[in-house]
């Protein structure tokens, strides 16, 4: 095994890890961490990692108890990250109300979507384990970063923990004094003119996504660079330029309804193409992994010969999880589907298919989302693009169906098609949310020395919890807001509503199938660029030393809002030029020291974000359900916006500059 001077990585070692206590603190931070996820997703269409706050929080819990060890601390953290991120499902599951097929969310059919999808995500992971894991140089950045911390605190020395420390405040108070007091603003954005044509340079202020940006690398950083200058230097300004502006409409807006209506499209179109290629390349290790599985089997013994870290669930456990979980899913969607009064058999036939293909995408999406966590991270990843491939496929396989057994002439009959095409969605992005979480919790627990089928366990464990908070908190917030089309009550502010933005793009995107308006000619454009992409990856990998360019972070450039990925690219180039500073001037060891001093530095800086983001989160709850603001710390108003943005590019330069001096810093590790 690698590190193997880690004491916690000895084979022989039996210390506590999946504790009653571990799993107790995992489900309260469970609890705490999807419902703050649950308001934030659907007010701006983002959800944050909880593995890092979770591990800060247990440690600072657990470090109560004496015989509290690492290995446990992983545990509580994986547990409380798995149900954070599950709470991603909101991305499509409000469309149900939308569409008023759903008067409030059904607790059952939410529990039991969220519960057995989280679970199926959790398996479908098992067999890649070893090879984007173990034998992989993926970046994982949440997922360093959490290891880096969990060392620093299980650690007498402290080594490093100056560095989270400092980065976690520095991010902690930026975070601050730009989402609570509103005196800094989270980025800014200049328009400009290209011909009669518009576009837009933006840059985001996130220090957390800086940090991410440094763990990912130069590959990746400007892999979604290049996907940005596609988006926004080529097809916005080519659309707006050759499009006729609507009567009413500022270019401005022209331009962001283009990138969301046309742009975004063809960047899934790109995504989705990458994702089968990733699948492609990775098949031969995956295959080698599943038949290690299944040959350990009929050796009972077998698990005695293997290092303790390479012992993952059995197969035998596998397969009873996964076939309590399928029937659990064939349960729901038959009660799904069983009120609109279809034929048995057509009702049947609809659970079977409808379950068949969430399964069988949710297998392959498996692997890209677990890819794309490694590439980028988990916050950062667009699980939403994989979102859009889910309910175009599953709304053209319904749409067949429905076709088939004249669904559309009966009244309402275009409705249950929509509504059974998000159903089987829901499942899919339950499957890809756990996915995209779960190889950063296996990451930190290789890194920390863990046995990666408790981590399973735990991460099982922590779906099902996740899934008993989703639905209620989905309705409490339904009830206190409403959603765009979707108002509980006549009385209600329409411009109160949460915007659920994922979740009215993919509604749309059904809606648009079902009535045949959906604009495939994006799509496809994306899809041909996406194989080019592909080809220009090969190349450069065969005919230079270093040189690639991955496609689905070029895809993941032109899909996700550029204000996002920018501190991505610069986090990424700034530790380009920090390293090659260092070893010109320090040699191969003074790089080494440096690239630690970055790692734990960044890791900071996703904390301290993380942790101001969950406290934020619980007091705009509190605030807003007592019929505050949902702005309760705000010190400044909207007149503020310009001096925000002036003071916010000053302090994000300073914050580069302090993580610069940090990285080249002449102490000796």
């Amino acid at each position: 095994m690698k590190n193997e001077d880690n004491e916690f990585m000895r084979h022989e070692l039996r210390l506590p890890e999946l504790t009653v206590r571990g799993m107790l603190l995992g489900a309260v931070l469970t609890v705490i961490f999807t419902a703050s996820n649950v308001y934030l997703g659907l007010k701006v269409g983002l959800t944050f990692s909880s593995a890092i706050p979770a591990a800060v929080i247990s440690m600072a819990i657990l470090k109560m108890a004496k015989d509290s060890n690492i290995l446990e601390n992983n545990m509580v953290q994986t547990q409380a990250s798995a149900a954070g991120t599950l709470s991603a499902i909101i991305f499509i599951i409000p469309g149900m109300l939308m569409i008023g097929y759903w008067q409030g969310f059904e607790f059952w059919q939410t529990l039991l979507v969220s519960a057995c999808g989280g679970c199926l995500g959790v398996l479908f992971t098992i067999p890649l384990r070893r090879a984007m894991v173990v034998h992989s140089d993926l970046a994982y950045p949440e997922g360093v970063a959490a290891a880096e911390i969990l060392k620093v605190g299980s650690s007498s020395q402290g080594s490093g923990l100056k560095e989270i420390l400092s980065g976690s405040a520095v991010a902690g108070i930026v975070a601050l004094l730009s989402s609570g007091f509103h005196v800094l603003s989270s980025g800014f954005s200049m328009w400009f003119r290209v011909g009669r044509g518009m576009t837009q340079f933006p840059i985001g202020y996130s220090t957390a996504l800086v940090g991410a940006g440094y763990l990912i690398g130069i590959a990746s950083g400007l892999a979604m660079l290049v996907g940005i200058l596609i988006a926004w230097a080529g097809f916005v300004p080519y659309f707006t330029i050759t499009g006729v502006l609507p009567d009413g409409m500022t270019m401005q807006k022209f331009a962001g309804a283009v990138y969301q209506e046309r742009v975004r499209l063809i960047g899934a179109g790109a995504m989705g193409v990458a994702a089968v290629w990733t699948l492609i390349t990775l098949a031969r290790p995956v295959i080698d992994g599943v038949k290690e599985s299944i040959a350990a089997v009929g050796m009972p013994d077998a698990d005695k010969g293997k290092h303790r870290m390479d012992i993952d669930m059995s197969i035998k456990s596998i397969g009873l999880v996964f076939a309590v979980t399928v029937i659990g899913l064939l349960g729901i969607f038959y009660a799904f589907v069983s009120p609109e009064g279809l034929p048995a058999g057509q009702s049947i036939i609809f659970t079977v298919v409808g379950v068949g293909v969430a399964v069988l995408m949710g297998f392959f999406v498996a692997a890209a989302c677990a890819y794309m966590a490694g590439l980028v991270g988990t916050s950062s990843s667009p699980i939403s693009g994989i979102g859009i491939l889910g309910i175009i496929v599953a709304s053209l396989v319904m749409y067949a169906l429905c076709s088939s057994f004249g669904i559309f002439s009966l009244p309402g009959g275009e409705k249950f098609a929509t509504a059974t095409a998000i159903f089987t969605t829901s499942i899919i992005m339950a499957i890809a949310c756990i996915s995209n979480d779960n190889m950063q919790d296996l990451k930190t627990g290789y890194l920390v020395g863990a046995t990666p089928w408790r981590q399973q366990v735990a991460l099982l464990l922590g779906c099902v919890v996740g899934a008993l908070v989703i639905a209620p908190v989905l309705n409490l917030l339904y009830e206190a807001y409403g959603f765009p089309g979707a108002l509980p009550r006549p009385d209600m502010d329409p411009s109160q509503a949460l915007a659920a933005p994922q979740a009215a793009l993919m509604t749309t995107i059904a809606q648009g199938i079902f009535s045949s308006k959906l604009a495939w000619e994006y799509i496809y454009i994306g899809m041909g660029l996406g194989v080019l992409l592909v080809l220009i990856d090969l190349f450069l990998k065969r005919s230079t030393r270093s040189l690639c360019l991955p496609p689905l972070a070029v895809g993941m450039g032109i899909y996700l809002p550029p204000s996002v990925q920018t501190p991505l690219v610069i986090g990424a180039v700034l530790g380009y030029f920090l390293n090659k500073k260092l070893r010109a001037d320090k040699g191969e060891e003074g790089l080494a020291a440096g690239k630690r001093r970055g790692t734990l530095f960044a890791s900071g800086l996703i904390v301290g974000e993380s942790i101001i983001g969950v406290l934020l989160a619980g007091i705009i709850v509190v605030s807003v359900s007592g019929g505050g603001s949902d702005s309760p710390l705000a010190l400044v108003g909207k007149d503020f916006a310009d001096a925000a943005e002036n003071i916010g590019l000053v302090v994000f330069l300073i914050t580069l500059c302090i993580f610069s001096k940090v990285v080249l810093g002449r102490k000796a590790e």
